[in-house]
């Protein structure tokens, strides 16, 4: 094979390589075929949810004030008019993310066409690759990121930056970001106290990360349910099943089984009903 041959085969394996690290732009979906999307990576893709798991509203109890604020802030922004980030953070398993996706629904039901997209945590470094694919389609964008939270070595969270503040470009006028997360500033509070008593300027040290959480306009707090709350919904969820049951006798075992579990919330009470469903022969919605 002369030079030639030689060179132009190294080149097709270079322009390979390079293709291999920087994939093309991802093709838009059919963003009318579906309500919610999940986005990917390796390929980019977006990938459409049939069937969204979700609890209806009217079934998630004692956080009626960040339920009425959210429920708001999505409102304005499937209008067209301005919006906050917000970030959904306190304890586990209180309605967090039920309550990002019962307002999803809510929303949509009041005949706004506002998809919701489900962003993985670990695929943040390809976020603005995602805002590049939705800045330029003709509907409104909620950015839905469970559990978030970083670590001492974790760097994804420059990349959320893109989606807070849009760098030069801005965030696209057509996307907000909801995030639930059980720590409020996003990162373990040893981590911030390790660093503000190893740095030589304290406050500098931390300022970096600890601000990332305060580039959410809306934090909504989570916080442990009482009793009567952890009971109340597990009338709700009864109630709504259509399952007939001794009062005494549903509470009795109700209180047993958040005393088995170490701790009571919508997630204990929630699991409790699918114990009760269960044994009654009742079917149980996703």
């Amino acid at each position: 094979m002369d030079a030639d041959g030689l060179d132009a085969r190294h080149l097709g394996r270079i322009a390979d390589a390079l293709e291999r690290l920087s994939p093309p732009a991802a093709a838009a979906p059919d963003f009318d075929g579906a309500e919610a999307f999940v986005w990917h990576v390796a390929p980019d893709r977006l990938t459409p949810v049939p069937q969204v798991s979700r609890v209806d509203m009217d079934l998630l109890v004692g956080i009626d004030r960040s339920r009425d604020t959210l429920l708001r802030n999505t409102e304005q922004f499937a209008a067209g008019h301005p919006a906050n980030n917000a970030l959904l953070w306190g304890a586990r398993g209180m309605g967090k993310s039920s309550l990002v996706k019962s307002v999803h629904a809510a929303i949509v039901a009041k005949g706004h066409p506002l998809k919701i997209v489900e962003v993985q945590r670990e695929d943040l470094p390809s976020i603005s690759r995602l805002l590049n694919l939705l800045r330029a389609a003709p509907h409104r964008f909620i950015l839905f990121c469970d559990d978030l939270s970083f670590s001492h070595d974790d760097e994804h969270y420059k990349s959320l930056k893109a989606v807070l503040d849009g760098g030069i470009e801005g965030r696209p006028e057509n996307v907000l970001f909801y995030a639930t997360s059980n720590r409020r500033h996003l990162m373990p509070r040893d981590m911030i106290e390790n660093e503000r008593a190893s740095a030589i300027s304290p406050t500098e040290a931390t300022e970096e990360k600890v601000s990332l959480s305060d580039r959410f306009g809306l934090w909504l707090g989570f916080h442990p349910c009482t009793q009567d709350e952890y009971l109340a919904m597990i009338d709700g969820y009864v109630a709504a099943a259509g399952i007939e049951i001794e009062p005494d006798l549903l509470r009795a075992e109700a209180i047993e089984w958040q005393a088995t579990r170490g701790g009571r919330s919508g997630r204990v009470a929630w699991q409790y009903f699918t114990d009760l469903a269960g044994r009654m022969g009742a079917p149980v919605a996703d």
